[in-house]
């Protein structure tokens, strides 16, 4: 910048270049603003077009300055002239300018600034080729009274500061692509307007309207395609909003945002008492005590004791654990909570643990109350050290702090039921959480006479069915299933268009859940219906004429499931025990069909239906060698593991196994020769009726005639 402030008053302020200008444009001699510079070190002349913008004394507000005032300002700018081609040396003492020493292309120029006066060093890229005001100037005028230096590169700064004298900064033909793209990067592109594009694609002249119009038609178009792009990308966005809505809403109403601490409500059991639970009499005088302690607990406390704080039920499944768990609330009329291990576990961490804590909470808040846990096992197995799970022992550690805890849990009796107690962890089955633990098991006779005679009592049935009958031949049924028996039965009957059940449709049913549905649509030939029918026979007779034997209940030759004819035994009273007679006949009734095939039809066309019935006496044969010390020869010792055994044990224990199924099939054999005829009677009256009750076969093996059917 340069001030004017020593002989002039106001004080003005104007950039150099812009002063230079100005008294540029009062000399006569110089006519415009182009010129040529002769470098000293290049032979041809090099063309230079300036764009420096021209100011007037009037725009630089020195319109006043007389011919004087402007002479001495021109003296002080350009204080002497010499003769052209000569330049003086510099002397700062003298000269009112200074060399400026700025970055250029060495370090040499930049020390001791320009030789022989060149605008441009060594390398021609970064060579200044718009000439300064001050340079132009020196031209015009013929004489050189500053140094000027030239700047080896370009910065954004300097960029800036050139474009205040509206001027362009780089040539394009030196410089760089990457250094242009930098500098330009603020240009926008020039638009090509309609008719220049129709002169550049060289169009014909009758054509420009053909032009025009399709231009306008793709312009109208690709409007309405973007219009129709905007208003669908609008309706995906208030789709995507909508549907990220719905899903935050949704992950709302999950446990792990808004579930932990949610609410749980107790159930009053007052439909349900011990009156409802049949064939476990033991277990329900078990839970009779935990009632009474819900009752009236002062009748207990008063003498010290304390209520218990958790009461284990263990059984096959289908045994009324979660019925007598119903009932013990029932008949306290306390609050019930009923949870299921499963619900504990959940794949987010602390889900588990969370909700216990709300479930005993809950309980406290309504104590004395029932908390009933069904599958146990599932949240209470035993603890393990697990990468893969690390954090699946936070749920059962809360389950046995709220059990037995720092914090005192009065009044709340905890209820579980597992079907694998030994699958359960032993902090949690030990007195002070689990006090009590009752083992229901399936139901005897007694107990499914009973159970048939509550389900029963539900549905239309003949006053004649006997619930006793039914029993016997369900020995092994659950309650569940005794249920799943009466009901398969009614609805039997409503599709054979019955009024009520019969005792035959409560054996088609029994046999159903046994043996599986009858297959009347398999095509069985004459020959394979024969050896049915005898195979089935030699069973009957071997269990009628043995002693030991169980009772006959029925036998068919109708195919079930994957046989083709069974005989069904009914035992009158429920075996705790079985004496070596006993499992001897069953192995000789298991042995009836093979030999009654090998005595009719011959050795060489036995048949393969024996083989689950040798299976059952290989069974029964290495249970009383290994397991129960039936055999002379081993003696009264067991042999679990038979692997762990010696060469010589494992042969002495496959040799007595072979010894009693040969026995068996011998005496089977004797047995069936002995009884020939009742064989083929009884084989006869199969293939004619196909399914004989016991009363029947008593009455073929007599030799009395059947009734007609």
């Amino acid at each position: 910048m340069f001030s004017l402030s020593s002989t002039l008053q106001p004080q003005v302020t104007v950039q150099l270049s812009h002063l230079i200008n100005a008294f540029h444009s009062l000399k006569s001699s110089v006519s415009s603003t182009s010129g040529r510079v002769q470098h000293r070190d290049q032979a041809p002349e090099q063309d230079v077009q300036i764009t420096e913008t021209t100011w007037n004394l009037r725009e630089l507000g020195l319109t006043d300055l007389g011919v004087g005032q402007l002479d001495e300002i021109m003296n002080k700018l350009l204080p002497s002239i010499v003769q052209q081609g000569a330049l003086p040396a510099p002397n700062p003492a003298k000269s009112p300018w200074k060399t400026s020493h700025s970055s250029t292309e060495s370090f040499f120029h930049n020390k001791h600034g320009f030789s022989g006066g060149r605008i441009c060093g060594a390398s021609p890229i970064f060579c200044r080729q718009n000439i300064s005001p001050l340079q132009t100037l020196h031209v015009d005028m013929q004489f050189w009274p500053s140094w000027q230096q030239s700047r080896g590169f370009k910065t954004l700064k300097s960029r800036r500061r050139l474009q205040g004298f509206d001027r362009s900064v780089e040539s394009e033909g030196f410089t760089p692509s990457f250094m242009k793209n930098f500098l330009t990067r603020d240009k926008g592109q020039e638009v090509e307007t309609l008719d220049k594009m129709l002169k550049t694609r060289n169009i014909p002249n009758g054509q420009h309207d053909a032009f025009k119009t399709g231009f306008a038609e793709g312009f109208l178009k690709a409007q309405a395609l973007s219009q129709r792009t905007q208003e669908a990308l609008r309706r995906t966005r208030l789709i995507l909003l909508v549907l990220l809505l719905v899903g935050l809403y949704g992950l709302s109403k999950t446990p792990f945002l808004s579930g932990l601490d949610s609410a749980v409500d107790p159930v009053q059991m007052k439909n349900v008492t011990f009156e409802h639970v049949k064939g476990v009499e033991e277990a329900k005088n078990e839970l009779q005590e935990v009632v009474e302690f819900l009752r009236s607990p002062q009748k207990f406390t008063v003498l010290g004791g304390k209520l218990p704080k958790g009461i284990l039920l263990v059984g096959p499944p289908g045994t009324g654990k979660t019925l007598l768990a119903r009932a013990v609330a029932g008949e306290a009329d306390v609050p019930f909570y009923y949870a299921s291990g499963s619900e504990f576990d959940e794949m987010f961490v602390g889900v588990g643990a969370s909700r216990i804590r709300n479930l005993f909470r809950e309980a406290k808040g309504n104590a004395p109350c029932v908390i009933f846990i069904d599958e146990l096992d599932s949240v209470g197995g035993k603890r393990i050290e697990s990468p893969m799970h690390p954090y699946s022992r936070q749920t059962i550690n809360q389950l046995l702090a709220e059990m037995d805890g720092f914090k005192p849990n009065e009044g709340v009796i905890i209820i579980g039921a597992t079907n694998f107690p030994e699958a359960l962890d032993n902090a949690l089955i030990r007195p002070g959480r689990f006090d009590m633990q009752v083992t229901v098991p399936r139901p005897d006779v007694k107990g499914r006479t009973e159970i048939l005679k509550w389900y029963l009592r539900k549905i239309k049935v003949d006053p004649a069915v006997e619930a006793e009958i039914i029993a016997r031949g369900t020995v092994g049924f659950s309650g569940a299933e005794l249920e799943n028996l009466v009901n398969q039965a009614a609805l039997k009957a409503a599709v054979d268009g019955k009024d009520m059940v019969t005792l035959k449709e409560l054996e088609f049913a029994k046999d159903k859940i046994l043996m599986g549905p009858e297959r009347r649509s398999a095509e069985i030939d004459e020959r394979n219906k024969r050896i049915t029918a005898y195979h089935e026979s030699g069973h009957a007779i071997i269990a009628y004429y043995t002693k030991d034997a169980m009772p006959i209940n029925k036998a068919t030759i109708m195919p079930r499931g994957p046989t083709l004819g069974h005989v069904s035994m009914l035992p009158e009273n429920d075996r705790w025990s079985e004496t070596r007679a006993q499992l001897l006949a069953q192995m000789d009734v298991s042995m009836g069909g093979r030999v009654a095939e090998e005595l009719i039809f011959g050795a060489e066309n036995i048949t393969t239906g024996a083989s689950s019935d040798f299976d059952g006496a290989t069974k029964i044969a290495r249970m009383m060698v290994t397991r129960y010390g039936m055999s002379e020869k081993l003696g009264v010792m067991t042999y679990v593991d038979q692997t762990k055994q010696s060469p010589e044990t494992q042969a002495a224990i496959e040799k007595e196994v072979r010894i009693l199924l040969r026995d068996s099939y011998e005496r089977a054999k004797a047995l069936l020769k002995s009884h020939t005829k009742e064989h083929k009677n009884l084989a006869e009256a199969l293939l004619r009726y196909e399914t004989l009750d016991a009363k029947e076969i008593q009455m073929v093996l007599e030799g009395k005639a059947l009734q007609t059917r």
